[in-house]
C-alpha cells in the first residue's frame, strides 16, 4: 500500500523533545521531529553548530510505502551518510534548492543515517570541492545541466571552470517556485537526457572504514552544551574531509580506466539494444574480465547493471511527463516483457510503475 499523493515531512511527523529515550544523546537546542503511530516509528533530530551547518540523525521506519515531497530546507546543500536503508554504506551529496521533487519512502524498512546540511556562505566552497573531484566527463554533464538551468532563470549562460559552475550553482538558490531540474532534464537537451546517469553515479560514494569511527563519535557524543557543539562540528569537518578523500581516491580509478568510460557511453547510446559484453569489451579494446571489473570499481556494477540502470531511469522521466502507458514506457528503453519491467522498476524505486505515474501526475497537479 502507497499513499495517495506525495507528502511533505513537515506535515507528517510530530514535534518531539529532547527527552525522547530513543535519541542517542540530546540537547535543549535540537529540533526533534518524531513518527505517528500510524505513520511508523522513530525520529528525525536536527542539532544545530552553526548558522550555515546543521546535523541531522534520522532513524525510523514506516508502516506504508510513503511519497514525499522532497523539497528540503532551501538555499542548503546536504551531505548523507547511509547506515542503514536499501542503499546502507553509501555517501551522497546532493544539493537541495527547496524544489519540488517526488521519491518513494519504502516501508518495513530501517532507515538510520546521519546528515550534514551546508548554508551560506560554506556552500560555493564545497561545491567548488565536489566539482573540481570530478572526471572531466561527469563535470561536462553537470556543467551543462547547471549552465542550462542557469540560463534559464539568469538569462546567461556562464563559464565552464569548476569556479564558475560552482557560483552558478550558488545562484540557483535564489530561484524560486520552479521545477525541479529533472523535469528540466527530461524536457530539454538529449545530452542530459542520455547522460544524466552519469551524475546520479558521481553523487554517491561508498561509506569507507575511515569515516566508520567519525560517524560512531558523533552517534555517541558524551558531551553537553558548547563542548557538545564543538566536538560535533570537528567530527562533522572530519567527515567532510574524508567524503572528499573518497572522491579522490574513485578519480584515481577513474584516470586509469578510460575504456571503462567509453564503454558507458556506449552503453548510454544503446541502451535499448546494448551490445554484449563480449562484444562491448571489443569494441573498447579489453576483454570481459578487466571490462566487469572496471564497471565495479567505478560504478558499483556490472555492465549490465549499468544498463538496467539507465532504463529505469529514463522510463522513470517517461513516467514522469509523457502520457504513455505502462506497457509503452517499458517497450521504450528496451522491455520486452511489461511484468519484468515492472520488477525492476519496483526493486530500484520501491513502487510498482503504475503507482509511481498516478503518484507522479498528482503532485504534478
Amino acid at each position: 500500500m502507497t499513499t495517495p499523493f506525495p507528502h511533505s515531512w513537515s506535515n507528517l511527523l510530530q514535534h518531539g523533545t529532547a527527552s525522547d529515550n530513543r535519541l542517542l544523546h540530546s540537547d535543549s537546542s535540537d529540533v526533534i521531529r518524531v513518527c505517528s503511530k500510524s505513520l511508523g516509528q522513530g525520529y528525525h533530530q536536527y542539532i544545530p553548530l552553526r548558522d550555515d551547518l546543521t546535523l541531522a540523525i534520522l532513524d525510523y521506519t514506516l508502516n506504508h510505502e510513503l511519497a514525499v515531497d522532497t523539497a528540503g530546507f532551501g538555499d542548503s546543500l546536504e551531505l548523507t551518510f547511509h547506515l542503514e536503508s536499501r542503499v546502507s554504506n553509501q555517501t551522497f551529496f546532493l544539493p537541495d534548492f527547496g524544489w519540488s521533487g517526488l521519491a518513494v519512502i519504502p516501508a518495513r524498512q530501517r532507515l538510520f543515517k546521519v546528515e550534514l546540511f551546508f548554508r551560506r556562505p560554506e556552500l560555493r566552497t564545497h561545491y567548488y570541492e565536489f566539482l573540481d573531484r570530478l572526471d572531466p566527463k561527469t563535470f561536462d554533464v553537470i556543467a551543462h545541466m547547471v549552465q542550462s538551468a542557469h540560463r534559464l532563470f539568469h538569462h546567461r549562460r556562464g563559464g565552464g571552470t569548476a569556479d564558475a559552475i560552482a557560483h552558478m550553482v550558488d545562484r540557483l538558490h535564489d530561484v524560486n517556485d520552479v521545477q525541479p531540474l529533472y523535469v528540466m532534464d527530461y524536457k530539454s537537451t538529449g545530452v542530459l537526457r542520455r547522460d544524466g546517469i552519469e551524475i546520479d553515479y558521481a553523487l554517491g560514494t561508498p561509506l569507507t572504514e575511515a569515516m566508520r569511527p567519525i560517524i560512531e563519535n558523533i552517534l555517541s557524543c558524551p558531551y553537553q552544551g558548547k563542548i557538545r557543539r564543538s566536538y560535533l562540528e570537528r567530527q562533522a569537518a572530519r567527515l567532510i574531509e574524508l567524503r572528499f578523500v573518497a572522491m579522490e581516491q574513485q578519480q584515481q580509478i577513474s584516470v586509469d580506466a578510460d575504456y571503462i568510460r567509453q564503454a558507458s557511453e556506449i552503453l548510454r547510446n544503446n541502451f535499448v539494444n546494448p551490445p554484449s559484453v563480449e562484444e562491448l569489451a571489443r569494441l573498447v579494446g579489453t576483454n570481459r574480465f578487466k571490462l566487469n571489473q572496471g564497471f565495479r570499481q567505478i560504478y558499483g556494477t556490472t555492465p549490465f547493471g549499468y544498463v538496467r540502470d539507465c532504463r529505469l531511469r529514463n522510463a522513470r522521466s517517461l513516467l514522469l511527463m509523457s502520457e504513455l502507458s505502462i506497457a509503452q514506457v517499458a517497450e521504450a528503453v528496451g522491455y520486452t516483457c511489461r511484468s519484468k519491467f515492472a520488477t525492476a522498476f519496483r526493486q530500484k524505486y520501491c513502487i510498482n510503475p503504475k503507482a509511481f505515474q498516478m503518484q507522479a501526475w498528482d503532485w504534478a497537479s
